[in-house]
């Protein structure tokens, strides 16, 4: 079993910074991407950042350049440095990691419980 515990939401003002904070635990022999994706009240969810094993990085289009997805792979966490922050950007924000939890079972992907992320106009 492999649990995913997220820190580092709240409440900000527009143009404010947080960090996010995730990390894994339990039976890991392998963690492949890990993600952090994000729900808004009344829409769907949707992927906001992702960074590959060995670093490489995915962004959606509306936090080029703001946000910046970072990992370190001796603590099994991942983190999501937000600036600039609007508030469209308030959201419940989730943890999502790809973990081989032995070298001859394929990849399940885990879930954090999620952390609120408010910004305020």
């Amino acid at each position: 079993q492999v649990q995913l515990v997220e820190s580092g939401g709240g409440l900000v003002q527009t143009g404010g910074s947080l960090r996010l904070s995730c990390t894994a635990s339990g039976s890991i022999w392998r963690i492949n991407a890990m993600a952090w994706y994000r729900q808004a009240p009344g829409k769907e969810r949707e992927l906001v950042a992702a960074i590959a094993e060995l670093g490489s990085t995915n962004y959606t289009d509306s936090v080029k350049g703001r946000f910046t997805i970072s990992r370190d792979n001796t603590k099994n966490t991942v983190y999501l440095q937000m600036n600039s922050l609007r508030p469209e950007d308030t959201a419940v924000y989730y943890c999502n990691a790809d973990v081989e939890t032995n070298p001859w079972i394929a990849q399940v992907a885990y879930w954090g419980q999620g952390t609120q992320v408010t910004v305020s106009s």
